[in-house]
């Protein structure tokens, strides 16, 4: 990212968001100069960017949101990015987390199933100065097999049951990070691929996100 051509604006807010992610426990200073480099406001509609820094979900329209920063974080932190790692991403949203996983790996593939948000995200990512990304508009649900594999998979929407097609894409040592389950209770699951190519699976928190739609999602 071009970082000379991201503004001054909410300064100080972006600086008291990080000082309450470091509070909240989270040490990895990679993470934190992401959210740092990334303005957030720039990935929210004008009603609400007077609340990007606040840790709360905003609405982006089409009935989606741009999760809080902790959930973000939480995800980073799981990802265990080093820098060179290839991911997916399922959800592009405002184009925020995308911006964020550009920032700590080699080459971002992002799918968004909304036309409208995917075509914003771009122009957003693209004036902000990212060369590691590439979007695509359409069902994310089953990942995207021409690229595949992946190191790292993560997903922003929440599936019945964690989607074989993506275990399928991931590289071995690969991390699939995904919220399961409806609205009446999600959990966020972690996949590791070990290097041998066995999956293992464990819950690490709970979760609360929109559903996934799609071939693999909830329709």
């Amino acid at each position: 990212m071009d970082a000379g051509r991201v503004d001054s604006s909410y300064l100080r807010d972006r600086r008291r968001l990080i000082e309450g992610l470091r509070s909240s426990g989270l040490e990895d200073l990679a993470i934190l100069h992401a959210f740092d480099a990334v303005p957030r406001h720039m990935f929210v509609p004008d009603a609400v960017a007077h609340r990007s820094y606040e840790d709360v979900a905003l609405p982006i329209g089409h009935g989606q949101t741009i999760s809080k920063p902790r959930a973000h974080a939480l995800h980073l932190a799981l990802a265990a990015l080093g820098g060179d790692e290839k991911v997916l991403e399922i959800g592009t949203g405002s184009g925020y987390q995308t911006a964020l996983l550009a920032q700590l790996s080699a080459h971002v593939f992002s799918v968004e199933t909304v036309p409208e948000l995917a075509a914003i995200a771009e122009q957003r990512l693209k004036a902000l100065g990212f060369t590691n990304i590439t979007l695509r508009a359409g069902d994310g649900s089953g990942g995207w097999p021409e690229n595949a594999p992946y190191d790292v998979i993560l997903c922003g929407a929440a599936a019945p049951r964690v989607p074989p097609p993506l275990v399928d894409q991931l590289a071995p040592g690969g991390r699939l990070i995904i919220p399961v389950g409806d609205d009446e209770g999600q959990e966020l699951v972690r996949v590791t691929f070990d290097r041998d190519g066995n999956p293992s699976e464990e819950i690490v928190d709970r979760a609360r996100f929109v559903p996934l739609t799609g071939e693999q999602g909830w329709g």
